[in-house]
């Protein structure tokens, strides 16, 4: 297998539909990557020779896709996975760029630890690897970690991962201290106070089977508070995983008053409700959790429309046995990064999402967030997806290869195959087939 990043070789790619990263769309694009970078694109690619051609009629080819929200479970708990099994699933799923949680064992807040996770990046990972740092000391929501630190020693970002900070005087001198240096800071929004034991949608399901319930109210009265010391401080805020319609109405109206806010959602709000947890599916057991109906309508409308600018993986795999237990002792989150692309496949096929909204939110849109950027033009790094539409594959042990195996379909086929996932010009993941 030749690699288009190895000194002097060359990739060159023909066919398909491209989605440029520009706004642009091309069918029978054709592009040439040598040295790890896109050298030329259309008519002087297809002339130009090349050490190896790849056909990629009727794939989709897009720049590779960026997560805001992926956890690595490395250092620690390796047991539910490390850097080289999740970056891999995340080449499989046709990610070149993850965000580390700073939900590690031990907390990224300081910078031995986020060159730890650098360097394991490095070594064993077939994609970049961008750390978020810990906003506060443990995330424990107390004492602000050293973010001119964490921000030389590479992380792109602080935030507080899943977890709250404990009350707004806290909040606004994260926030203060943080644009003093530049940083964005990526919030999950939620009052634990107001979410307390919770773990599922405070709704009729909640009602029927007698969980204990997180209201809408858990993250909007949080996401106000958050705006409201944004729009003081200055801040560039990054409200992460939205779950509540409520949520995208406070966010657009937030930027018509000119606060410097973004925001992402899980790909698993954007296609199943609270009705996912009705057969005690510990699978489903997520934080945010998942909500009504009505609320994922208007997440999807959030993504449409451009106010919600990212789709994140919120990747979290676990061992077996976090998951087999009473649904209030299992341990939240989806091990997912696998299956995103061929969820918000689905969502295009139901019409909820056009295929280039989906491949935006993937790439351009959390591109930004971390002032990156996501295109297919010269001189950009080759970081490219090429996916068959119109081919199928099954989620099960075979497939599958993070650690975590509760992915949120695992019984039925789904569309997407990812053919050929490029980092830099190297082959981070390739179908067996292709």
């Amino acid at each position: 297998m030749t690699s288009a990043n190895a000194p002097g070789l060359s990739l060159k790619i023909t066919g398909g539909r491209l989605f440029d990263g520009l706004g642009g769309e091309q069918d029978n694009a054709a592009i040439l990557i040598r040295d790890g970078h896109i050298v030329a694109l259309g008519d002087e690619a297809i002339r130009a020779p090349a050490d190896e051609t790849v056909r990629a009629d009727n794939w989709v080819i897009a720049p590779g896709f960026v997560d805001l929200c992926c956890n690595l479970r490395e250092p620690g708990n390796g047991q539910k996975g490390n850097i080289a099994s999740e970056t891999r699933a995340a080449a499989h799923g046709g990610f070149t760029t993850v965000c580390a949680s700073p939900e590690t064992s031990p907390v990224n807040d300081s910078s031995a630890v986020t060159h730890l996770i650098r360097e394991g990046a490095a070594s064993r990972s077939p994609i970049r690897v961008l750390p978020v740092g810990a906003i506060t000391r443990g995330l424990e929501g107390d004492l602000l970690s050293d973010m001119a630190g964490l921000a030389a020693a590479g992380c792109v970002a602080v935030g507080n991962g899943s977890r709250g900070v404990r009350n707004a005087r806290i909040l606004r001198r994260c926030m203060a201290y943080a644009q003093t240096f530049g940083l964005t800071v990526m919030f999950s929004p939620e009052n634990q106070a107001l979410a307390a034991d919770g773990y599922a949608h405070d709704g009729l399901v909640t009602s029927r089977l007698g969980l204990l319930g997180i209201p809408e109210v858990a993250e909007t009265a949080a996401l106000m508070e958050m705006l409201l010391l944004a729009e003081e401080t200055g801040v560039r805020l990054h409200l992460s995983q939205l779950s509540c319609g409520r949520s995208v109405e406070m966010l657009a109206e937030a930027r018509r008053r000119g606060i410097a806010v973004t925001a992402d959602v899980a790909m698993h709000q954007l296609v199943f409700t609270e009705e996912a947890l009705a057969g005690f599916d510990s699978r489903f057991h997520v934080r945010p959790p998942l909500r009504s109906e009505a609320d994922r309508k208007a997440l999807i409308a959030g993504v449409r429309d451009g106010i919600i600018d990212a789709i994140v993986s919120q990747h979290q795999p676990h061992d077996t046995a976090a998951k087999q237990a009473p649904m209030a002792a299992t341990e939240p989150g989806l091990s997912s990064i696998e299956s995103v692309l061929s969820l918000g496949l689905e969502l295009v096929e139901m019409n909820e999402l056009s295929l280039a909204d989906l491949m935006r939110a993937l790439t351009t849109g959390p591109a930004s967030v971390i002032g990156r950027s996501a295109r297919v033009a010269p001189g950009e790094p080759a970081d490219l997806c090429l996916f068959d539409p119109e081919a199928f594959w099954a989620p099960g042990p075979r497939t599958l290869v993070s650690a975590g195996r509760h992915a949120p379909v695992t019984d039925r086929e789904l569309p997407g195959v990812v053919q050929l996932t490029l980092a830099g010009g190297r082959k981070a993941w390739q179908h067996p087939e292709t």
